[in-house]
């Protein structure tokens, strides 16, 4: 049976153990490559993962996952293919899987049948990067229903109140973005982040989960030991695999990054 993500967070809270969250991009290099990598990532360290259907204007991407994007639909990758993919790998998958859209393939295919097309598929978890807060009940209120759990964003320029709200809203865990501006790689994080987690402390008691510009296991290390619950490493993890297509290094990279956060 797939975990769903509290219950992920559940079993890694019991265990006093911080998750390891990596992204990958469906179909870069290609869809063989991705489902290679996905079981690689499931048996490295990896404790849910993140899977972005490719999307042809990735606002709040970098460049490293907005030329993943680019490749994987000029190749011809669609969402039935990642839905087929998603099918077949879950059963073989301890992590549970987080599946990572814009909100305009969302509403094309109808919110009610993308979340049951994704929860049938296998997927536990949904992060929508441009679904604000405000509009979110929409989305949040069938995939409660159906079984999805919707993880909201908590940016650096967030105010309070908002913090308050997305805090609330949010299903699985409470995704901070490290840094303003879009993802990619650098090479310290910064020291707001422990502002942000110190901050969430106050009015929450989910799992906290810090993405955008971990690329080093110092990085990873670093927001877990600020108080974060998870760490989501996902440029780094989409340039290693379309530079080299090794799975296998990858993996190590994978194991690597868990093993410094499992430091004391």
């Amino acid at each position: 049976m797939t975990l769903s993500v509290s219950q992920k967070f559940r079993q890694l809270g019991d265990r006093a153990e911080p998750a390891l969250i990596p992204f990958l991009t469906a179909g870069d290099p290609s869809l063989e490559l991705t489902a290679k990598a996905l079981l690689t990532l499931d048996r490295s360290g990896a404790d849910l993962i993140e899977l972005g259907i490719p999307y042809a204007d990735p606002l709040a991407d970098g460049p490293v996952i907005q030329s993943a994007a680019t490749r994987a639909l000029a190749r011809g990758t669609r969402f039935g293919q990642i839905l087929e993919l998603v099918q077949e790998l879950t059963p073989q998958l301890q992590a549970p899987l987080i599946l990572f859209s814009y909100y305009n393939p969302i509403l094309a295919k109808g919110i009610a049948p993308f979340l049951h097309a994704i929860y049938g598929a296998g997927a536990r978890g949904l992060v929508v990067p441009d679904l604000p807060v405000e509009e979110a009940e929409i989305l949040l209120a069938p995939a409660r229903s159906i079984g999805i759990e919707v993880i909201l964003l908590v940016a650096p320029t967030s105010p309070m109140s908002r913090m308050v709200k997305i805090a609330e809203a949010s299903q699985g865990f409470i995704y901070v973005v490290s840094t303003t501006g879009v993802t990619g790689l650098r090479q310290t994080m910064g020291k707001q982040v422990k502002t942000m987690i110190d901050n969430l402390r106050t009015v929450t008691d989910k799992p906290i989960g810090v993405g955008f510009g971990i690329s080093q296991p110092e990085h990873a290390k670093q927001v877990i030991d600020w108080g974060a619950n998870a760490a989501i490493v996902g440029s780094a993890m989409v340039k290693r695999l379309a530079e080299s297509e090794d799975v296998n290094a990858l993996g190590q990279f994978c194991r690597t990054l868990k093993q410094a956060m499992l430091r004391e």
